[in-house]
This record gives structure tokens, sequence and C-alpha cells, in this order.
């Protein structure tokens, strides 16, 4: 797990060498073993890399890396983990191939080397790189298909910038900071920054499951290679696997978890009282090893049933873990606040979780840990598998539902605003409108603030042209394209969305604020691929089913626990610190403070006319 940057110039005229090193800088929390730099011989390309070691912690591992010969070399960053690199290595040595190193770096530039640009679809894990071939003169860009792995992108039509992080991008200079409409406005609507927008009209997300290759003739289109909502259609007309479907489950996530541990330092379970979690410490233990866990827990909540940690203590127990808990409290959350405003990468509802147990983790000496992220959408965990098909078996089929919707809403909205945002939501206005759809019952479940609100948060006229370039319905609709199982759809709509935008982000950089890698094996492609078709025919599939993999079985107070999700004090902390209001301390005065804190923070072109409504 590191942090990556690069630059590269269309035509005459170097960069200047000095915005990688800022860039570099900027991410030294992501990489704290080893920085490196690369250019050309005539500067026209630059690539920066700080190194968090994990696999092949040798001097040879260092990046950028380059093989070849002059004139032929091949030269990468690149950002993740690939957990077959080992089986692609034997396979390149039967092919001639002859390492030099260790490490997955060099198993992707001779796989490169190898296969050309279609080598990203042999990978199993996460990745975001920059790779340079010096005979073809030409830049590659590629992100993994969930998009575990960031990766943001500057063009101005003269140089283009790429690096793990937009504050990163922008210290290298020179990027256009005007406000995207789409990026503020979408932050309020969904409680982060929706992919490929950013807060800043001149820097957008590299789409996921695409490479992309850039060289003097410009930049061509990214080249798919990989979607979650064409694979889930293809689950749909595949003939599901033969056998027991909780069998299937628990050797594909046994797989999955196995390949995870890939490394050559300790890894770790973020231990939580939740199926996700135990149920990945349960398959870790089994998978051999020495299984370490660690708890968060919270001194506000010691002894209340909102305390996670006496049940977690149990299962590492159970499993034979070397556990660690760590408690922290009001004046550990003041200490560490600053660090987590300034390690936010773009404005969220999220990511404190993330930031104080990967912060525990990183206290017990771990630098890597599994998390259970992407149980719950992959497994139909959330309370939007049910609801979501419930609001559109209902209203579906109401002719003209949508504009006796908008009416309603155009009288509706105002009552329920008086009423109040937090005890009577203001989306019940939207309801028949938005609800006859999967698309519209979406954003109604996903939605903070909305479409309608927009204009007296942000103005009338950001608020419009954000809507506009948005067009979230249209996207929306696209996610869930022809797929027909209810199930798969609300799959779909979760893992590009919400998990994407909000939980895989936040997760990498609190986390890399730590200097700590956290791996998904609930969020693995060769999983989705593996599972989708079962999941497709036997809705019964679920949470219990995942639960029930581990051996030995995890103990009835795990497994008929009701899903509670994880708590924690921040709100109480936030007013008693003085932080917010007591009449912000709901999500959506988290909201407007998280936005101001983080406009405020930003380059001054990329704060909006207007502000926000307090």
């Amino acid at each position: 797990m590191c942090g990556i940057a690069a630059q590269f110039a269309y035509r005459s005229g170097a960069p200047d060498p000095a915005a990688l090193t800022a860039a570099c800088s900027r991410m030294a929390s992501r990489g704290p073993d080893a920085d490196g730099f690369w250019a050309s011989d005539d500067g026209r390309v630059g690539l920066g890399h700080r190194r968090l070691s994990i696999i092949d912690l040798s001097p040879g591992g260092a990046q950028p890396m380059q093989v070849g010969g002059e004139g032929g070399a091949v030269t990468v960053v690149y950002n993740g983990e690939i957990y077959n690199y080992e089986a692609l290595k034997r396979g390149l040595e039967a092919r001639g191939h002859r390492f030099r190193s260790a490490s997955d770096t060099e198993v992707l530039l001779r796989l490169y080397q190898e296969e050309g640009e279609g080598f990203v679809e042999r990978l199993r894990g996460m990745f975001a790189l920059a790779l340079w071939d010096a005979e073809r003169g030409g830049l590659l860009l590629a992100r993994d298909p969930y998009g575990i792995k960031p990766l943001y992108v500057a063009d101005d039509g003269r140089t283009l910038k790429a690096a793990s992080q937009v504050k990163a991008l922008l210290s290298m200079g020179g990027v256009d900071t005007e406000p995207d409409p789409a990026g503020h406005a979408g932050f309020f609507l969904w409680g982060h920054v929706p992919e490929p927008h950013t807060l800043y009209r001149g820097v957008r997300a590299f789409p996921p499951g695409h490479t992309q290759w850039v060289d003097g003739d410009g930049a061509r289109p990214p080249r798919p290679f990989a979607s979650i909502t064409d694979t889930l259609e293809h689950a749909e007309r595949s003939r599901p696997p033969a056998g027991d479907p909780a069998t299937i489950v628990r050797e594909a996530l046994l797989d999955s978890v196995r390949a995870h541990l890939v490394a050559d330092v300790p890894v770790g379970v973020f231990l939580s009282a939740g199926r996700d979690s135990t149920a990945l410490a349960g398959l870790a233990a089994e998978a051999g090893g020495r299984l370490r866990t660690v708890t968060l827990g919270f001194e506000e909540y010691a002894g209340t049933p909102d305390d996670e940690v006496p049940l977690a203590e149990s299962v590492a127990q159970f499993y034979g873990a070397e556990h660690q808990t760590i408690r922290v409290g009001a004046d550990a959350f003041r200490a560490a606040f600053p660090g987590f405003m300034d390690a936010m990468d773009q404005p969220t509802l999220d990511g404190l979780n993330s930031y104080l147990v990967s912060q525990a983790a990183a206290q017990s000496g771990l630098k890597v840990a599994l998390s259970g992220l992407g149980g719950d959408e992959l497994f139909g965990g959330y309370p939007s598998f049910a609801e979501i098909p419930r609001l559109v078996g209902a209203l579906g089929p109401v002719p003209g539902s949508a504009a006796l919707g908008r009416g309603l809403r155009a009288v509706s909205a105002p009552l329920l605003a008086r009423l109040g945002g937090e005890r009577v939501p203001p989306k019940l206005a939207g309801v028949v409108e938005y609800g006859g759809d999967y698309a519209g019952a979406y954003l109604l479940r996903r939605g903070l603030f909305m479409p309608w609100e927009l204009p007296e948060i942000l103005g009338p006229d950001l608020a419009r042209a954000g809507w506009e370039a948005l067009q979230p319905l249209a996207q929306l609709g696209e996610t869930v394209g022809r797929i027909e199982t209810p199930r798969l759809r609300v799959t779909a709509l979760e893992s590009a969305h919400y998990m994407r935008s909000q939980l895989l982000r936040d997760t990498d950089w609190a986390s890399m604020a730590h200097s700590l890698e956290v791996r998904v094996p609930l969020v693995d492609w060769a999983l989705l691929r593996r599972l989708a078709p079962l999941l497709a025919a036997h809705p019964s599939v679920g949470k219990q089913t995942m639960a029930a993999a581990a051996r030995p079985a995890l103990p009835p107070a795990i497994t008929d626990r009701p899903k509670t999700g994880f708590t924690t004090p921040v709100r109480q902390w936030l007013v008693e610190s003085g932080e917010v209001s007591a009449a912000d301390r709901g999500l959506r005065g988290w909201a407007k403070y998280v936005y101001r804190r983080q406009t405020e923070a930003a380059p001054p072109a990329s704060v909006p006319v207007g502000g926000v409504a307090a």
C-alpha cells in the first residue's frame, strides 16, 4: 500500500519536478518506509512513490520500478496489492522471465511486457497504477474493478497529473480549483462527493475497472475491462453452480480470505461484534498462521448495551486470537480530531470510525488489517434490500405517479421543512415522485438532503448547475442497467455508489493516515464473479449463510444478534468540545460543519459563492 504521483507533458516542455516531491510529501503517511522518484531523460515524464513495505520488504521492492533494456524500458508506480502475484510469477517464469525481486510490482511490469494493456484482467487485488512504456512513448493509467484504491487525475491539455489523493494532486500546483458544481451538490445529496466528481473543476476520479493510454497525441478514452453492472447482468444469464449453496459460499469466502492474508508482515483483523468481522476472524483462523485481532471500544459505552467489546473479546478467545482492545474517550477524540480533519481527502459524513480503529490497529503494531467492509453489499445486509423493492413494487405500477408526486412534493415539502429535518425527514415529501423506480427509490433511501433543498444550502445557481451535471437519476438507472433480480439491482446500486464513493474511499484515506493497509476480502472481484450466479438463483443466501462459513461455527450470540451497525459517541463529543452546536448534532448538521471546515481549508477558488446555509 502506497501513495503514487505522476505527471506527463503532452508536447515539449518539462513539468516542474518539484511538483512530484510536493505530492509525495503530502502523502508521507501513505508510505513512511521509503520514497522514490524517476524522470525520463527529456523530463516530460515523472513518477513519484511513497512506500509502505508489505510484500518484499527489501530495497528490491522499491518503486518506481523499471524493467527492460535501453529504449524499451517499462517503469511503474503502483498502489495496492496483487494477491495472485505468485501464481502469475510462476507462469511468467515458465515463459522465460527472470525476476530480480520477490515483489508483486515486478510481476506487474513483466506481465505488461508479456500481455500489454489487457494484463489488468489477470490481476486479483486492489490497485491504481501509472506505467510508462518508453518504446511506445506513452503512459498507462489503471484502477481496480471495484475502485478500492483511489486515483485522481488533472489534465489541462498541456500536462496530465495524477495522484492517490486529491489534496496531493492540488499540492502539485497548476490545477483548476474552480468549484465543480456536481461535487458540491453531490456532497449534500449523498453525504459524500460522488465519483467521478470532486470539489474542483480540474480534478476527476479515474474510473474503476478502466485503463487509459496517454501519449503525445493526447489521452485516449478510458477503456473498461470490468463492470459491476455487466457482471451482475451476466450472472443472471449464467447457470448457478451445482451443489449446496452454503458449501459454495464457504469455499469462496475461505479462498478470498486466504488470498488476502498474503504478506511479509503480520496481518490482523478489525474485530467488532458484527457478523462480517467475526466471520472473517474465524476464516482467517482456519486459513492458518498467527491470528491477531484488534477491537476499538469507547469509554462512554463501557457497561452499556452499545459496548461491543465484551462480545468481540469472547469471539477472539473462541478463535484463539492474539487480541488487543483499545478504548478511546473524549480526550483522545479531541487530540485526534485535527489530524482527522486534515487527513480527510474530500468532505464526507463518514470516516471517523475508520480513522479511530485504524489508529488503534497501528498502535497495536499492525501494518495490515482485514475489514468486513462489503459484506452487506454482497449478502444483502442493508434494510435497502427489502425497502427499495417494496417501495418500487407499491408505486411502480401506479400510472402518472411521478407527475402526481411532483405536485404532492411541492405542497408538502415546505410543511415538512418547518417540522424539522431530523425528526421528520423531508424525503417523505418525495416518496410518490421518486419511489416508483429503483433509481428514485435509492435516492430516497440514501439521500441526505433532497434535490429541492439544495438551493437553500448552496444557492440556486450552484444547486441547479450541480443537479444538471450530476444527472443522478440517469446515473443510477445506468447502474441498474438490465439487471432483473431485485436483490442484484440493490447490490449494484450499493456497491457502485455508497460503498465505492464513501466506504472504500473513507477507509483508504483514514487508514493510510496511520500508515495502515486495510484489505477487504468481501470486496473481491474473483469472489463476486464466483458468487453472483449463486446469489441470483438463491435469494435466501444472505448474512446468515456468510456467518455460518466459519469453522468452528460462530456462537449463537453472534449469528442471532440483530444488525445494529457500528456506533460511536462522536456527536456527543463534538457538542461537548464546542465543535458543533447541540442543534447541529444530527447528520445534516454534521454535513454542514464538515463542508465548512473542508472548504475553508481548500484553495480560495474552490469556495463557492454563497456559502452554506446555517
